[in-house]
This record gives structure tokens, C-alpha cells and sequence, in this order.
């Protein structure tokens, strides 16, 4: 992961809070982002607790100079909230469903232009 690193590529510790990860690997290895696993963000608005882990985790990334990702956004609301809190990076069925290949560029560019739209 180093060399990888070295070599200019980021590094993410996907689903942070969930099966193996750990604390250690943000002391030990090169990582640059911080996933939020997409079970503390379905019902990240209605349950205490999801709120109460994401709302940790993306205070952990902020202190630790991570870019926080959060996984499984399937709403407005949840979009907006966790880009309230500063996790500015989020994927999932709100912003796209799975694209075919064949459609992938197609996709870019139309994300694009709804992202320069939104700046205007």
C-alpha cells in the first residue's frame, strides 16, 4: 500500500465501522479517504444511533485530514444532511444505479453538466 501511495494512488478504507476494519489501519497504512458503511447511512435520519456513528466517523476523518465517503445515499435528504456535517463525497442510488459500460461515457457527461448546471 506504500508504493502505491507513493505512486500517486489514494487509498480508502472502505466500510469503516463494519467487519474488519479498524482504528489501526489509519495509524499504519497510507489512507486518504474514509467510507461510511451504507448500513449506518440507510436509515441514517430516523435511527439514533446510524445518525450518531456517521456523524463520529465523519468527525474522525475530519480530524485526521480524511475525505469522508459515505456509501449507499439513496435520498435528497440524506444528501443533504451529510453534506451539512462535512462529508462532501457520497455514492449511491441517489445520484446513479448501475450503468452498462457501453453507456459509462454517455453518463459522465451528463453527470458533469448537471454538476456545472448546479454551480452556475
Amino acid at each position: 500500500l506504500h508504493a502505491l501511495n507513493r505512486a500517486g494512488i489514494s487509498i480508502a478504507v472502505d466500510d469503516f465501522g463494519t467487519g474488519y476494519s479498524s482504528l489501526t489501519y489509519l495509524k499504519k497504512m497510507p489512507v486518504q479517504h474514509l467510507k461510511i458503511d451504507k448500513q449506518f447511512i440507510r436509515d441514517l435520519l430516523i435511527n439514533e444511533e446510524d445518525t450518531q456513528i456517521a456523524n463520529t466517523i465523519i468527525d474522525l476523518g475530519k480530524s485526521l485530514n480524511l475525505t469522508v465517503v459515505a456509501e449507499g445515499v439513496e435520498t435528497a435528504e440524506q444528501e443533504y444532511y451529510l453534506s451539512q456535517r462535512g462529508c462532501k463525497l457520497a455514492q449511491g442510488y441517489f445520484f446513479s444505479k448501475p450503468v452498462r459500460p457501453s453507456d459509462f461515457e454517455t453518463f459522465v457527461q451528463g453527470f458533469h453538466q448537471k454538476i456545472v448546471e448546479n454551480n452556475a
